[in-house]
């Protein structure tokens, strides 16, 4: 269901996107529906909420909703990281349990960094202008 409504915010020809009313009446689903679908989108960054002069929430794609969206999965991928690492501080990386967790915690934060990394490096090459005919070579 999130995906449908991701679909229909981009694929929405208004610029300023749709209200949860509109959301029901175009995919034909319940209000419960949307509106768990729009606090998931919400909370991963991919969407946001704008509230209009009525005071109805709006819902639009925020255009920095992808790297927001990879920054919440490091997120998720360093608390992983962390939580594996104070369990092989308390169990000790000589014990089989603590090996593991450190294995798992050196995964997922170099995971993580990696993530990172190339989330940056694409959005900034992704959102530089492209190259115009000025910038050609003869």
């Amino acid at each position: 269901m999130s995906a449908r409504v991701l679909a229909a915010l981009l694929l929405s020809t208004d610029a300023t996107g749709m209200s949860a009313a509109e959301l029901v009446r175009h995919l034909r689903v319940s209000p419960a529906s949307v509106s768990k679908s729009v606090g998931y989108l919400d909370g991963e960054g991919v969407i946001r909420r704008e509230q209009t002069t009525r005071r109805r929430d709006r819902y639009v794609v925020d255009p920095d909703a992808w790297f927001q969206a990879i920054l919440a999965s490091a997120d998720r991928n360093q608390r992983i990281a962390d939580t594996a690492r104070r369990g092989s501080d308390l169990l000790g990386r000589t014990t089989p349990a603590g090996a593991r967790l450190h294995a798992l915690s050196r995964f997922h934060q170099q995971l993580t960094n990696d993530i990172i990394e190339r989330a940056r490096h694409w959005r900034h090459v992704l959102t530089e202008p492209p190259p115009g005919p000025s910038s050609s070579r003869s």
